[in-house]
């Protein structure tokens, strides 16, 4: 007898909990996406269904009070792909989120 395997929660099976704004990505980033095959959109995904990555303890609680409307700042996501670490920043206006290397803050 075989056991059902549990189903994976995916990001892109949670609700958003931050607006994206207008997505932008840098040179960097963009040749790093190309190069490596990598799913941005799925880093975009999980960014906006609050999976911040890895980002220290600090940053996500950090994070995590950004997102109540009363006080919102800036969000920033870190991924590790096959080609580096990558950021995703949504402002904390909600106008725009980028998608960026380390090295292009």
């Amino acid at each position: 007898m075989s056991t059902p395997a549990t189903p994976t929660v995916r990001s892109t099976d949670r609700p958003a909990r931050i607006p994206l704004g207008h997505v932008v990505a840098t040179t960097g980033a963009l040749d790093v996406v190309r190069a490596h095959g990598l799913d941005v959109v799925g880093l975009l995904h999980r960014h906006r269904a609050g999976d911040w990555g890895d980002v220290c303890e600090g940053d996500a609680l950090a994070n995590d009070l950004a997102l109540d409307p009363a006080c919102p700042a800036r969000v920033l996501s870190a991924y590790e792909t096959a080609g580096g670490r990558l950021w995703v920043i949504t402002e904390a206006d909600r106008s725009a989120t980028t998608v960026l290397l380390p090295s292009e803050y």
